[in-house]
Order: C-alpha cells, then structure tokens, then sequence
C-alpha cells in the first residue's frame, strides 16, 4: 500500500499535461523487413530495395521505383533515422501519405499532370517496371552539392519540407557520412530536424502550404485536394526510392498523444 500511495503522490505532484511518453518501436532491425512492406515478396518482385550492412538500401535505377512502406500507420509521432546518400543522390522520407499510384503510361509534357492523370486513371496491376508515386509530405533527403534538385532552391534541399519550406541553414555531413534526422508531427503542425539543428518548423495547413501545393500541382486537381484537405491521418510512413543508392538505418519512431 505504501508503494501505491508514493506513485499516486507523484503522479498528483506532476504538472498538468505531463504525461508518459510511450516506449519508442525499433522499425528496423538491420537484418529484416519486418516492420515494412517488403516489394520482393509482391508480384512482380520487387528490386527497389535490399538490405546491405545492416541499412535498408535504395537501389539505383530499379525496374520498379517504389518507395518502402511502414506496415503500420501513424498519426501523431516523432521518428528518428540516419541516412547517407551517394554523390548526387535524392531521395526522402514521406509523411501524411494520402495516395499511392502507379504512373500510367502516357506522353505527358509535365510530370505533375501525369501523377495526376494517373490517379484518376489507375493501372489494374501491378507492372514488371514502372514507378510507383506517393502522395504525401516529405522530408527532403539529397546530395545538397551536387543534385541538381538542390539547384532549384532552399525548398529543395536536404531537411526541407520539399517544395513548400526549406532548411533554416545546410547542416548536412560531407557526402558519403551517415547524417541523423528527427522528424515531428503532431497535428498539422511539424518539425525536422537535422544533426541536432531545427531546420524547418510548419504547418501542413498553412495558407504557405496550400499556395506551394496548388502552385506545383493545379488548382482542383486530385493530389492538390489529397494535400490540402488531408482526409487520411492515419497514415504509412515512406522511405522513398529516386532512383538512387541511399541508406537507411536506426530508424525508430514512438506514438505522440
């Protein structure tokens, strides 16, 4: 009984709000994909993805570029990884996902028209080689110094919220060292962090958000409804696959309340 009475008196001394975090979840073991979807089991087999000195690797120029996806969803959450990508490379971590789609093919001059021509005219199986996109938000992971993405702007680099928020500076390690990232989100609210620094702090609804989304994909269209409306928050976290080697590895990650 006294035992019980000291963690009631604790508990009664806490600050209001305080509450216990829940335990964080490994979702890489460095031996398995256990926690993923693992695209060498589907049908076609994939090849987007191995495992290779105990990281979860993105491939270069796989016959199927797909992104790999946690087999559990997440709404609120805080997700830590560490990441190298070869020189020149892109890839990321997508968050909120709404959508995934295989791209049709078709001659279209815009590569945001055919995602969304896709979406509205899926494919019905999956295909020996093709490209599988995510609609979702991603935290920017690239070769700041030599992919030509990083060109286009601060919105484009590594620790941006790409496309609508870019790193407050570029703290990323020499191409070729593991860098270490932290991702927040809790509610529309978001945070990335990269080497220990706060890069980016946003809002998925913002109206800075909205107007970066509409600009980039079309007023009305299906991905901008997807992002801007955001019926899905319950939702699978992506490592992306660009087309480029990029390691993945300590991936972890604890619910938020």
């Amino acid at each position: 009984m006294k035992r019980g009475w000291l963690v009631y008196a604790a508990l009664m001394a806490a600050p209001m709000g305080c509450r216990a975090q829940p335990d964080w979840v490994v979702l890489f073991d460095g031996k398995t994909m256990a926690n993923w979807e693992d695209p060498r089991q589907k049908s076609p087999p994939g090849d987007a993805w191995t495992i290779e000195d105990g990281c979860l690797k993105a491939n270069r120029r796989p016959h199927i570029t797909e992104d790999l996806f946690s087999k559990e969803l997440y709404r609120d959450f805080e997700l830590m990884f560490n990441w190298r990508v070869a020189p020149g490379a892109n890839s990321g971590v997508k968050y909120r996902i709404q959508d995934r789609v295989f791209l049709a093919r078709k001659a279209v001059s815009k590569f945001e028209d055919l995602v969304n021509y896709s979406v509205q005219n899926r494919p019905d199986q999956r295909p020996e080689r093709g490209q599988e996109y995510v609609v979702g938000f991603e935290y920017q992971v690239l070769d700041n110094t030599r992919n030509y993405d990083a060109k286009v702007g601060a919105t484009h680099q590594a620790g941006a919220l790409y496309d609508i928020v870019g790193p407050a500076k570029d703290v990323t390690r020499p191409v070729g060292e593991f860098n270490e990232s932290r991702l927040v989100v809790k509610g529309n609210h978001v945070e990335h962090w990269l080497n220990g620094v706060k890069v980016v702090e946003a809002h998925l609804d913002s109206p800075l958000a909205a107007e970066s989304i509409t600009k980039r994909w079309g007023a009305g269209t299906p991905v901008s409804d997807d992002l801007i409306k955001q019926p899905r928050k319950d939702c699978p976290i992506s490592l992306q696959n660009h087309g480029d080697d990029t390691w993945f590895r300590n991936i972890k990650i604890r619910r938020l309340e």
